[in-house]
């Protein structure tokens, strides 16, 4: 993880141009401190968000060309039998939109469903859509509190990972209390 401070010494040196490689590492943080220096004129807004959401997207197509070539191995490696893990990348299939929107709004488990979803093999112009349509509102969210609050990144780029636990844990526990009381 890249340390806030460090972010913004380094985009404050070298621009847009260093946006997009260090928001492919660490996008929201990376969003936030970009956002914030481009509300003081020393970024353009409308570069920003083109470069952090392409940066995000072209992450995104990353791990899921990993787990696309990948997930086999990650699969013996768990000692997953081949009928279970046909049996979880149908699932997957079945359900993509809904997974991959919801696990790139909490951040926290992005990574490990867009992986899973080129080990499915979900259609990659699927894939795609589903993040764009999940990308796009995440990071102009992240641009507009960078814009707002970015002198606070540093306390920001604390609390982002917890929030995104929270989240996840708040929306598992409340899909299991929904399957116990639905038959």
């Amino acid at each position: 993880m890249i340390e806030p401070g460090t972010a913004l010494s380094l985009i404050a040196a070298h621009g847009i141009a260093l946006v997009a490689p260090l928001a492919l590492v660490e996008g929201p943080i990376v969003t936030i401190i970009a956002a914030w220096l481009a509300q003081r004129d020393l970024l353009d807004l409308r570069a920003v968000v083109a470069v952090v959401v392409l940066a995000d997207l072209v992450g995104d197509a990353l791990v899921y060309a990993a787990g696309r070539m990948g997930g086999d191995r990650v699969a013996r490696l768990l000692r997953l039998r081949p009928a279970r893990v046909e049996a979880l990348a149908l699932r997957l299939r079945q359900n993509a939109g809904r997974l991959l929107i919801g696990a790139k709004l909490t951040h926290a488990a992005g990574a490990a469903v867009l992986f899973a979803a080129g080990a499915a093999r979900v259609p990659f112009g699927w894939f795609m859509l589903c993040n764009t349509a999940a990308t796009l509102p995440k990071s102009l969210a992240f641009v507009a509190l960078g814009w707002w609050a970015g002198e606070s990144y540093d306390r920001i780029g604390a609390w982002i990972l917890p929030v995104s636990i929270a989240l996840i844990l708040t929306a598992g526990t409340a899909l299991l209390l929904a399957r116990r009381r639905c038959p």
